[in-house]
C-alpha cells in the first residue's frame, strides 16, 4: 500500500533562513515560523530546512526539529561522524535549550517546574496528551519574564487594564526532556495555553496571533570537534 500523502498543503514561506554560526563541522540557523523542517510527503510540501539548506551544504543533517510554527535556532551537522557526536550530547542531555513564548491568560506564579507525563493519543493522530500513568516522564522549567494587555490590533502594553482587552503572559521555557509538543502540552497543563497554537489552545487562544508563539531562543552543547562550549542565542521575534 502506497504511504496516503500529507492533506494539508502548508502555505509557503516567504522568510529566509538566517545562518548564526557555521564552521566546517556544525551549521547552526534561526528557523523562520512557518517553515517545515523536514520536506512532507506531499510534492507541495517539499520546502523545508532540509531542503533549502542541501542545496548548499550537501552533506548537513539535522539534529532535532522545531515544529512547523515555532521558530529559532536548529543545529545542523555537516557529515555522519559530527551527526553521531551531536546525537550522542542530546540522548545524554548534555544540551540545553531555552524558549521565549506568549502565554494566554495572566499566568500567577513567577515560576516553576512542570512535571507531567506525555503519551501520543491513539484516537486523535498526530496529537499528542498529558498522561501520568503510561507517558513518558516530561518536565519543564518556565520563568515569567513579563505580564501584557493584548489589543484587538495586536499592540501589547504593559498594565493596561482597559475592558476588552486580553492578558498575555510572556515566559521562558527551558524543557528538561524533549518530548513532542512538550512546550505547548505543559502550557495548556498551566491552564494558559501558547497563542497561535493550533493544536492544544482554546480558540480565544489560538486566534489571538497569527502565528504560533514560540521561539527557540537559546541553545547550549560542546562543540563536537573542539569539545569549546557553545552558546547560541536568536532574539525573539515576537
Amino acid at each position: 500500500m502506497q504511504p496516503q500523502a500529507d492533506p494539508f498543503i502548508v502555505p509557503k514561506c516567504l522568510d529566509d533562513i538566517n545562518v548564526l554560526f557555521r564552521d566546517e563541522h556544525i551549521l547552526v540557523i534561526d528557523k523562520p515560523s512557518g517553515l517545515l523542517s523536514l520536506s512532507g510527503k506531499h510534492p507541495l510540501n517539499i520546502d523545508s530546512v532540509h531542503y533549502r539548506l542541501v542545496q548548499d551544504y550537501p552533506t548537513c543533517a539535522l539534529i532535532h526539529r522545531l515544529d512547523f510554527g515555532t521558530s529559532g535556532i536548529m543545529l545542523l551537522a555537516m557529515n555522519k561522524q559530527i551527526n553521531a557526536l551531536l546525537c550522542k550530547q542530546f540522548s545524554e542531555r548534555r544540551v540545553s535549550k531555552r524558549y521565549t513564548a506568549l502565554l494566554h491568560g495572566n499566568l500567577e506564579p513567577d515560576s516553576g517546574l512542570v512535571d507531567c507525563g506525555i503519551a501520543k493519543d491513539v484516537d486523535n493522530f498526530p496529537l499528542m496528551k498529558l498522561c501520568q500513568d503510561t507517558g513518558k516522564p516530561a518536565q519543564s522549567q518556565f520563568r515569567v519574564i513579563s505580564r501584557f494587555i493584548q489589543t484587538d490590533n495586536d499592540n501589547f502594553f504593559l498594565d493596561d487594564t482597559r475592558a476588552g482587552h486580553r492578558h498575555v503572559t510572556r515566559v521562558e521555557f527551558e524543557p528538561v526532556t524533549g518530548r513532542t509538543h512538550q512546550l505547548r502540552l505543559h502550557s495548556q497543563h498551566l491552564g494558559h495555553p501558547i497563542l497561535g497554537c493550533d493544536l492544544y489552545a482554546t480558540n480565544e487562544a489560538y486566534f489571538m496571533s497569527s502565528r504560533l508563539m514560540l521561539h527557540a531562543s537559546r541553545l547550549c552543547f560542546e562543540h563536537p570537534v573542539s569539545g569549546v562550549p557553545m552558546i547560541i542565542e536568536s532574539k525573539s521575534p515576537f
